[in-house]
């Protein structure tokens, strides 16, 4: 199972979920990164990146959480290391590296959501049977929720975070913040999903369907596992809230409004929750 976004749509509650669930087995590190590593070449930045969180890591102790976190990276850097030129085959042992009797293994990175088509069928084409996962939510809560988890990220400050995070909603109000916004181009990666992957192989939820007792049912009938309760509430990684006011909620409506109808004109109805942001107010 290879979950390929959307950034900030649910993708961290999917692995929690995944990760505990006794037919899955999932590594330690949610967000691997590496078939957009091997399409941009940037191994040597991911491997320095790497090797500092394992630096940090070892910094910290050796609770057995802590040591178990190292193995992963480090069996992760040996990956990185092969630099792809392995068909992939080291990626794939280490996904499935410890697995018992586990009939799921699996890797939640939002980033492959930008991945060109030909990158999107080397994944779909890894093994005999591989199961794709796109989730989607609203566009500007998906925005709006990055663009403060970023400045979070930023700030040194606390005190700063509800202003620099609404700095930053206006910048990508201007034609700015293209990283953020790009994470939500829906149109693009749901096109490029279905050149890519087969239908049959491939599953697009809402993030509110999902969080259901029904979107459950119908993620693990897609991944072949048992369904499990989950709490369907709990947020993972969603930050503090900041209300959004009517004004940058109405310009980000209109920014979005591609995304919206790219959405309704290929899932039909959108649920209710899109159609309540489509109104103009303050997003709650």
């Amino acid at each position: 199972m290879i979950c390929v976004g959307a950034t900030k749509a649910g993708t961290s509650w999917l692995y929690a979920y995944l990760r505990r669930h006794p037919d899955c087995w999932l590594r330690s590190i949610k967000e691997l990164h590496y078939f957009n590593t091997v399409q941009n070449d940037s191994f040597d930045d991911q491997i320095t990146q790497r090797q500092a969180e394992l630096a940090r890591l070892q910094a910290r102790g050796d609770a057995p959480r802590l040591l178990a976190r190292q193995r992963d990276l480090r069996d992760w850097l040996t990956v990185l290391g092969a630099r792809g030129a392995d068909d992939d085959a080291a990626y794939r042992a280490y996904l499935h590296e410890g697995r018992s009797a586990q009939r799921v293994v699996g890797d939640v990175t939002p980033a492959y959501g930008l991945l060109s088509v030909a990158m999107l069928r080397r994944i779909a084409t890894l093994g005999a049977d591989v199961r794709m996962v796109y989730l989607l939510r609203d566009p500007v809560e998906r925005l709006w929720s990055q663009l403060r988890m970023n400045a979070r990220r930023r700030i040194k400050d606390p005190a700063e975070y509800e202003r620099k995070a609404l700095k930053l909603m206006d910048a990508a109000l201007a034609g700015g913040e293209e990283r953020a916004v790009i994470r939500g181009d829906y149109a693009g990666a749901v096109t490029r999903l279905d050149a890519a992957v087969e239908p049959q192989s491939l599953l697009i939820m809402f993030q509110d369907e999902l969080m259901s007792r029904s979107g459950l049912e119908r993620l693990t009938s897609f991944l072949g596992i048992s369904a499990r309760k989950f709490d369907t509430e709990r947020r993972v990684h969603e930050g503090a809230y900041v209300p959004l006011d009517a004004a940058r909620h109405a310009r980000a409506v209109e920014l979005l409004r591609p995304q919206y109808d790219f959405i309704a004109e290929r899932f039909g109805a959108l649920p209710p929750r899109w159609q309540r942001n489509l109104q103009v107010g303050v997003l709650t």
